[in-house]
């Protein structure tokens, strides 16, 4: 009888001896190549769910594989800890944010543990630890000296349920919240933002580095960032001669404009709107839309509209009048906030000019047809030949462009532009669980940063939440009062936290040194492990994280801390487990717990499933039956151990001696099975490695079936199944491991290395087509001849079927794979 493949001892046993002998630690060995493999390390919101198990198995396999070719290996784990969600637990819960996330972090932690997962322990962190934040706050120094991070006024999206303002990249497509679902509203504050767009041409260009993308990701942010060239040109108000500046993409319509537009916010139209009953209708504009987003306002089948203000700028190609109006569609945010309206060829345009009775000019025509402004249904937008445009008319579109910006820089009246959509990150949040900034505003010395030497600003976690969740720190006089470093003078603290993406945008470098005193990570060992080699995390990351993360590694690298501008070598973006078709949600009722399986099933019989479950780039659908199965599998591996071998090993007498024509196939189907699974692994296709391994299995139990199986030949099939089951299953393969007779771990033991030769089929399938269509396979020794081929395939009955006696027009052969017949 063997031993009852008991999972919950097993696995028991072996986390006490890992924890005990201090197994998967990171060393610097400057002998040894090193990989970084790296998670996006979760928010502790609570248990371990599956998105976790999904994604960290992904990265525990590929460090295991890599631990064993030898390298040294860096994979580490820790907690985005600041955010919204604490609060809002404290306000439904009655559990302050510090204690809840605390207790979650134990949670979760217990459950990586017991997944298995291969983490340097040793090097955990935090970023609601002091020890962390403090350095963050050193970040935040660092970007006010460059003249990177700064205060303005802006409109906000606010979020009133959260109490907050979000980032535009925090906005969901249908203007919610994305941590709530709240609609947002617009709201005018004084904001901390970085200047971000100041990296944004360095953000396009480095994409060329990162060939390790998914190109999805890529073209995500290239979107974001939104590049633009154009001009910017100079208008005339018509009242007081001033110049007003605009920005196009579309210089070649310019002889097509009918009139004017200003954003809602542009510090003109106040000044404009001089009658009072002109001032009212502007104010009740601006208060309508403090309740729409930006999207809400640009979006294309949003209603246009707009009010005139009495005034007119004049066009410095035709020297006509054109009156101005303000419009919600137009932003401050981007371009200059006053826009050239020339609705032949813009549709918002051409709604708002429909709507008002104001004149639509055709200026470019099509290259196939005839625009009449009276029949036109929409804006004709597309490239085409420039009309009714004075001494540009006859040029093409793209022609007419350089040439009409070649004209405005010659006359002084504007310049070429390059113009971003990205905007500067607002980082600053009116929250209580978060980074404090370190700032202190002074009466008599204005802003004054907080000397490094006085860092970290403690958050203090004594403080209860105010009514409504309103953060306690404006209100907590031993928190905001303070003196100025400067002058001594008293002075308040700044009472905003810092946007969580700040501390999510560097934590890569600290585990590098998670204890290090005298900078946010230590120079060498940065140098020796960074960059990351492989990020594993998921797409829904693609423009906030990813960009930001991005960004802050080249402020880095001009600091002159490291020597490299990218982050992240290759990333991994891994896909959504759902179940019955539908992402898994509370609501839904449809949450797989990983806790209920690891006791039902087992840790190695979790991680199976997951990696056998597909591509893990893939979208899969949960299946409590390919659980099932990924348990039967190793209950089988198990049986073949004690069952099998370790039974046959006693019997030495009777086995064969390892020259038969069986066991010379064996042989090559085990170290077939090694070069396939090792391929297979370092291209993450995880799910078809293991389905080599099973392969492997099955044919390890046909050859103990068959007559006198080579004890050595058996021993070789089980190990090798073992050693490339081990990244994915840990625990069992250690026990089977011992149970071998083996002292050392399974997991520092080499990888399997394959005889070239010996992984050579003996036969290979030729496949044989007629005319592109699959006639026959025929099966042929693997080193066969070209000419040989041919001859087969001619001499197959089935092929003769349909040749017949047409004529052979080509006849083709793809060494070991193809026979292509042409008739």
């Amino acid at each position: 009888m063997s031993p009852e493949y008991k999972h919950n001892e097993i696995e028991k046993k072996w986390l006490e001896r890992w924890e005990e002998e201090k197994h998967f630690r990171a060393i610097e060995d400057s002998s040894r190549e090193k990989l970084y493999v790296l998670v996006m390390f979760p928010y502790p919101s609570g248990p371990a769910h599956m998105g976790h198990v999904a994604n960290y198995t992904l990265g525990d396999v590929m460090a295991r594989y890599y631990f064993r070719k030898g390298f040294s290996v860096l994979n580490p784990m820790g907690y985005d800890a600041f955010g919204l969600p604490a609060e809002n637990a404290a306000i439904s819960g009655g559990i302050h944010p510090a204690e809840w996330t605390r207790n979650n972090i134990r949670l979760i932690r217990d459950d990586l543990k017991r997944l298995g997962y291969a983490y340097d322990w040793s090097r955990e962190i935090s970023t609601c630890d002091p020890e962390y934040y403090k350095w963050t706050q050193w970040f935040f120094l660092k970007m006010y000296e460059r003249d990177l991070a700064y205060k303005a006024d802006a409109n906000a999206n606010w979020c009133p349920s959260c109490g907050t303002v979000l980032a535009n990249e925090q906005v969901l497509w249908d203007d919610t919240c994305e941590r709530c679902g709240t609609k947002v509203e617009l709201k005018r504050l004084n904001q901390w933002f970085f200047k971000i767009t100041d990296y944004a041409e360095r953000l396009l260009e480095d994409m060329d580095k990162l060939s390790g993308w998914p190109e999805r990701v890529l073209l995500m942010q290239k979107n974001w960032i939104g590049r633009s060239e154009g001009a910017e040109i100079d208008f005339t108000l018509k009242s007081t001669g001033e110049k007003i500046r605009i920005y196009t993409t579309r210089a070649d319509t310019v002889y097509g404009i009918t009139f004017f537009l200003l954003a809602p916010e542009h510090p003109l139209v106040d000044r404009l709107a001089k009658d009072e009953k002109l001032a009212s209708r502007i104010l009740e504009f601006r208060r309508k839309l403090s309740k729409r987003t930006t999207m809400e306002r640009t979006a294309l089948e949003a209603e246009k509209e707009g009010i005139f203000l009495e005034d007119y700028v004049i066009n410095p190609f035709t020297g006509e009048e054109i009156p101005i109006y303000t419009a919600n569609f137009v932003l401050m945010e981007y371009g200059t906030g006053a826009v050239m309206a020339v609705p032949a060829h813009d549709q918002r345009d051409f709604e708002f000019a429909r709507k008002y009775n104001l004149p639509i000019r055709v200026v470019i025509q099509p290259p196939d047809g005839l625009l009449r402004p009276d029949e036109m249904e929409e804006a004709y937008e597309e490239p085409g030949l420039m009309v009714d445009s004075g001494p540009f008319s006859g040029l093409p579109s793209d022609k007419g462009i350089q040439s009409i910006c070649d004209f405005v820089e010659k006359e002084g009246i504007g310049e070429r532009k390059v113009n971003y959509r990205l905007r500067d990150w607002l980082v600053s949040r009116q929250r209580y669980w978060g980074a404090p900034i370190p700032i202190v505003y002074c009466d008599s010395c204005g802003v004054v940063p907080v000397p490094e030497e006085e860092l970290p600003v403690i958050l203090p976690e004594d403080l209860q939440l105010r009514e409504g969740g309103k953060s306690p720190l404006p209100f907590e006089k031993s928190f905001y009062e303070t003196k100025c470093p400067r002058c001594g003078s008293t002075a308040r603290r700044e009472t905003d936290t810092m946007d969580t993406f700040v501390d999510s945008s560097w934590y890569y470098f600290r585990y590098v040194s998670p204890h290090f005193g005298e900078g946010p990570f230590d120079v060498e060992k940065a140098s020796y492990w960074m960059p990351v080699d492989q990020y594993i995390g998921g797409i829904e990351h693609a423009i906030m994280h990813l960009l930001y993360s991005r960004f802050f590694t080249k402020v880095i690298y001009d600091m002159g801390m490291i020597d490299f501008v990218e982050p992240f070598t290759r990333l991994l973006c891994q896909g959504m487990i759902t179940k019955d078709g539908a992402k898994m949600s509370k609501s839904k009722g449809n949450i797989v717990a990983p806790a209920s399986y690891i006791e039902m099933y087992g840790s190695d019989t979790l991680r199976l499933y997951i990696v056998f479950m597909g591509p893990p780039e893939q979208d899969k659908d949960w299946s409590d039956e390919g659980v099932r199965g990924a348990r039967r599998f190793l209950s089988r591996v198990w049986r073949l151990v004690h069952e099998c071998f370790l039974p046959l090993e006693g019997k030495v007498g009777e086995a064969g001696n390892g020259c038969s024509q069986r066991d010379r196939a064996m042989q090559s189907v085990i170290h077939r099975t090694i070069q396939n699974v090792t391929r297979d692994v370092e291209e993450f296709a995880f799910n078809t490695a293991v389905s080599f391994i099973m392969e492997l299995v099955n044919e390890t139990y046909g050859y103990f079936g068959s007559e006198k199986a080579d004890v050595g030949i058996m021993r070789e099939a089980v190990e090798v199944v073992l050693g490339l089951l081990a990244p994915s299953c840990p625990f069992i393969t250690e026990e089977l491991w011992e149970a071998l007779g083996h002292k050392g771990s399974i997991h520092e033991a080499p990888w399997p290395i394959y005889d070239p030769e010996l992984a050579k089929p003996e036969e290979i399938t030729i496949v044989v087509q007629v005319n592109g269509k699959v006639r026959d396979r025929l099966n042929a020794r693997c080193d066969i001849s070209e000419d040989e081929m041919k001859r087969l395939a001619l001499e197959s009955e089935k092929v003769k079927r349909f040749v017949g006696e047409r004529d052979i027009k080509k006849l083709v052969a793809i060494p070991g794979k193809l026979v292509n017949i042409v008739v």
